[in-house]
């Protein structure tokens, strides 16, 4: 038996099943300044460091900053694939490929978090209401929405089957089922959205529908929506036909990132076995609170609808059940070839005992040193969603969004000049700071 060759194939594995971060660096300095064209820029320049198992990830990475830029054509394209992909990658995903038993979750195909499955859709609302389309954008808003429906029971078959398994490999394997069920059905910005579009059609009805599917989001779901409602949201249906309606929606923030924590499972005779885990973390947004001011001398505040980061963790949580069961087995797997080695090694003799106690220590070695969490996760969606209107008589009108942090210092704002609004029609201005 030729070791060299065995030590050397772990050792590329290994490697292969890392993945580089180094090339945000750039990336994430244009964030930070606000330059969003710059940013999509550095990235496509980056592109060849996503791996093949990494294209969701660039594509969700593209298509949000595509959209913050203004190029919205190209980040519809680039959302659409990634929508594309995380169907894909997410099939194969429950086929439970072997390769994740052996080595960790980083050689499979990255499925995408179920918040950016959601939420694609709502910036590919957006990109089709910037483009001219609103029957394109209330198409995402329903997709958004279908989505939702099922988010709770996605993963049940896989849970149950992981369960039977774990159960099969060790009863050391604590397991909490109240842990992994998930308290997010609807989205209130996502009904916001859809309020707004179909107010902006003309469809009174669907879009008071959607106006009360907004209160029925905070009513039903208050661990997600701690905060009260927009006070501007009943305003939204309240519109004079020969006046006209400015609404404002602003991102601040950016979306969590994931850490590795690391446990030790019990496996009987003082032993213990390594699991890695992902776990999602917030960042910090120095926003505190944002308002519109015109020219006129008018002004609203733009409300908290959607704490996006919130709901990220939330919906995370389901899925981390499944990781953790998948890891156990994997880790119980991993210990019980380390304990058939040790094993065959005292019952043989010389060079062959020799030679089965250097294996077990290898797949020790090889079990603790591949047992990596996947920490995987697109970096640019925003970690909160804002908005406020207010109505106005039709015109040209100039005015200012200003971001404000804890002290109330002003951190951001953008000026949009001699703006027309219309009476019935749709009059929605997007604006973002992601610090």
């Amino acid at each position: 038996m030729h070791r060299f060759p065995i030590l050397l194939s772990v050792t590329v594995i290994l490697l292969f099943s890392c993945a580089s971060t180094g090339h945000y660096d750039k990336v994430d300095s244009a964030v930070a300044r606000g330059d969003y064209a710059d940013a999509y820029a550095k990235l496509e320049d980056s592109k060849s460091s996503y791996r093949n198992n990494d294209q969701v990830l660039y594509y969700l990475d593209a298509g949000m900053l595509a959209h913050y830029a203004g190029d919205y054509e190209t980040s519809s394209q680039r959302l659409q694939s990634g929508e594309q992909a995380i169907e894909r990658a997410f099939t194969k995903s429950i086929t439970m490929e072997i390769g994740t038993y052996l080595v960790n979750d980083m050689t499979q195909e990255y499925a995408g978090e179920d918040y950016e499955d959601i939420y694609l859709n709502a910036f590919n609302a957006l990109n089709y209401y910037h483009r001219g389309s609103l029957e394109g954008a209330l198409v995402e808003v329903r997709r958004m929405n279908n989505k939702l429906q099922y988010i709770s029971t996605k993963y049940g078959t896989m849970i149950t089957n992981l369960q039977r398994e774990a159960l099969e490999s060790s009863s050391e394997i604590p397991y909490d089922p109240a842990a992994v069920t998930v308290h997010f059905s609807n989205s209130a910005l996502g009904r916001y959205l859809g309020m707004l579009f179909y107010r902006g059609e003309g469809h009174w009805d669907d879009a008071r529908i959607d106006r009360d599917q907004v209160k029925l989001a905070f009513a039903n779901q208050p661990d997600l929506y701690p905060f009260p409602l927009p006070a501007s949201l009943d305003g939204e249906l309240d519109v004079p036909r020969d006046k006209a309606r400015l609404n404002v929606i602003g991102f601040s923030g950016l979306s969590p990132v994931k850490v590795e924590e690391t446990l030790r499972l019990p496996i009987g005779n003082s032993s213990y076995v390594k699991i890695a885990l992902p776990v999602m973390v917030s960042r910090t947004s120095a926003v505190q609170r944002a308002e519109v001011v015109l020219d006129t001398g008018e002004y609203f505040p733009l409300e908290l609808i959607e704490d996006i980061d919130a709901v990220a963790r939330e919906t995370f949580k389901q899925k981390a059940g499944m990781i953790y069961l998948k890891s156990s087995i994997r880790a119980m797997t991993k210990a019980g070839a380390s304990a058939v080695f040790d094993q065959q090694s005292k019952k043989s003799n010389g060079n062959e005992s020799a030679l089965f106690m250097l294996l077990s220590l290898g797949t020790q070695i090889y079990a603790e040193a591949s047992e990596q969490a996947d920490l995987r996760i697109s970096r640019y969606f925003p970690g909160k969603a804002l908005v406020g209107g207010i109505t106005l008589d039709p015109g040209v009108y100039s005015y200012t969004v200003n971001f404000y942090d804890f002290r109330n210092h002003l951190i951001f704002q953008e000026r949009f000049e001699n703006q027309e609004l219309y009476a019935s029609r749709l009059n929605l201005t997007e604006v973002v700071c992601l610090n």
